[in-house]
């Protein structure tokens, strides 16, 4: 397989031009070799992954979250990381947690925040979000009993919280006076469980068999 080609594909989705400046997406290693035997998909790269990653004979990593500095240890392994670009992507890592949880009907509000309409309980809607999250943390400071309108943000999503009308928003990492103060309903599932899933979409646009990295989130 050519790994260039393989980018390629995942390019026509989430191309590399629309990450943000900070971010670090696109070749993190790019050894001499074009051609590859095996692709290993991770949401982080980690000693262990690379290590796992080479126990089960693979030449290339993909992963969601990129690398601002990359250890020696690593330059003989391919490493390709898509990161705010699979973020920003239609069917991207947002969308993909909400498919998961069974809604089709996507409205797109920004770059990042998704949105869905509905008219739900909070409790039944925290149970949905159980079914795919151990770590799911609610924060009802006016006690709303129902929802309707739900945003949504993968990953590190506080900032957006205040910056839609939505009745509710789940997102993965929750910043701790944001909950305080916040007059929404607001879902914290973890950084982990609200992106792992996006390993799926990697699989589904490489369109090839490829091993996917044993992780767990860091917390307990």
């Amino acid at each position: 397989m050519n790994k260039y080609e393989l980018v390629s594909k995942i390019e026509k989705i989430a191309p590399l031009e629309t990450q943000e400046d900070w971010d670090c997406s696109g070749w993190v290693v790019d050894t001499k070799n074009s051609e590859v035997k095996k692709v290993m998909l991770a949401l982080t790269i980690t000693d262990d992954i690379v290590n796992q990653a080479k126990q089960r004979g693979c030449d290339f990593i993909i992963s969601h979250h990129p690398m601002f500095s990359v250890p020696l240890k690593y330059k003989d392994i391919n490493i390709y990381a898509s990161h705010t670009p699979m973020d920003k992507a239609k069917g991207g890592t947002t969308e993909t947690l909400i498919q998961e949880l069974g809604y089709n009907d996507i409205e797109f509000i920004n770059d990042f925040v998704r949105r869905i309409q509905t008219d739900i309980s909070v409790n039944d809607f925290r149970k949905k979000l159980e079914q795919i999250s151990n770590n799911v943390r609610l924060i009802n400071n006016n006690s709303i009993e129902r929802i309707n309108k739900i945003d949504f943000c993968s990953g590190s999503g506080s900032d957006f919280i205040e910056t839609t009308d939505a009745d509710a928003f789940v997102t993965g990492d929750l910043k701790y006076h944001t909950a305080v103060e916040t007059n929404k309903v607001v879902f914290d599932i973890g950084h982990f469980e609200s992106e792992i899933l996006v390993l799926n979409t990697f699989k589904e646009i490489l369109g090839i068999d490829v091993e996917i990295a044993d992780e767990k989130s860091p917390f307990i």
